[in-house]
């Protein structure tokens, strides 16, 4: 069935182009889509069909009208899946870097919700057709710990725990630029950037809330490089990555944030090198912890940091002659907080 959406351009604004208040007013789709549902007549200006670079004035009622989004069909694979923890309620997983969480338009096999329905035989209907299970998420190269629910129950208390900020989770990074302060907090929201539509940013019109907490656990001054820990506050898509471009301290080998100068210009060659070839952000969710909904136990869930990232860290600590850092169990005080 279609879906209809009513805007309103009010009175009194800047003059603006159609596609660009499109794009702001209706953040998860994309330019392409918007200007092909104009191309079809399916957004209309006060009852006219119009073209995209129509200029709005103040006073227009525009019409989006929808139609369904084309079916994908989630089916089970068989895939590598590293299972760190398996009960009937829930299960939780080492996610490798490269793999989508769940179909979409460009994914439609090969993802963690395939493994999981191969793994599972009773994630289906939870969360949906094409998130069986799903309560959280990781971007495609961000590697680490997830946890997927098995019936409504969990999937509810789980959902809810993530909805009030509870779920406690650790990323580790390696970001460009030298940080002064040991830990901070950067409170800035975001949404869909105002013209780039595969990016995130603070700079736009109707940014959701979005809170990380850093602390540096390593500074590699002369190659200008800072080992971080994060904890989440919200879980805004690219929320780290986005929190830290924006301070200028992007994380190394991110494709979409990162500044590929930047890397090239080092003069280390063995890092320079290391770094060119990661061929992913240097982001890893090394820790999560949540209470289980049915036993209401805390369980908490680690996972190493990956070969890729650690080789960089392990030339960087030889070459400062300093001692690894070890990811041990992090006890849930208050200082030892990010």
């Amino acid at each position: 069935m279609d879906k209809t959406i009513e805007l309103y351009f009010e009175p009194g604004q800047s003059v603006e182009r159609l596609d660009r208040f499109l794009s702001q007013e209706l953040p998860d789709m994309s330019r392409s889509q918007l200007k092909k549902l104009v191309d079809q007549q399916q957004i209309v200006v006060n009852g006219e069909a119009v073209k995209a670079g129509l200029r709005l004035r103040g006073g227009e009622k525009i019409v989006v009208v929808i139609p369904p989004a084309e079916e994908i069909e989630a089916v089970a694979e068989q895939l590598p899946l590293e299972v760190l923890y398996e009960d009937s309620d829930l299960i939780v997983v080492n996610k490798a870097a490269g793999m989508v969480v769940h179909p979409a338009c460009g994914h439609a096999s090969g993802t963690l919700v395939n493994a999981l329905l191969y793994h599972c035989h009773d994630l289906s209907g939870i969360s949906g057709q094409l998130r069986p299970g799903i309560v959280h998420r990781l971007d495609m190269d961000t590697s680490g710990v997830m946890v997927a629910t098995k019936n409504d129950m969990s999937h509810t208390h789980l959902a809810a725990q993530f909805k009030a900020h509870t779920v406690n989770r650790r990323y580790v990074a390696l970001v460009h630029g030298l940080i002064d302060e040991n830990r901070g907090t950067v409170d800035q929201s975001i949404g869909r950037h105002p013209t780039q539509r595969k990016k995130m940013s603070s700079q736009c019109r109707n940014g959701r809330h979005a809170v990380t907490h850093w602390k540096v656990l390593r500074r590699y001054e002369s190659d200008r490089l800072t080992l971080v820990e994060l904890r989440l506050e919200t879980g805004r898509t690219h929320q780290i990555r986005v929190h830290f471009s924006e301070l200028n301290l992007p994380i190394i080998g991110d494709p979409l944030y990162g500044n590929r100068s930047r890397a090239n210009g080092m003069n280390d060659t063995d890092i320079r090198q290391l770094i060119q070839h990661l061929n992913r952000q240097a982001l890893h969710a090394r820790l999560l912890g949540f209470i289980h909904p049915r036993s209401g136990e805390y369980l908490e869930f680690t996972s190493p940091i990956p070969d890729d990232m650690a080789n960089i860290l392990c030339v960087l600590d030889e070459k400062y002659d300093i001692e690894p850092l070890s990811f041990s169990h992090v006890p849930l005080s208050d200082e030892n907080h990010v």
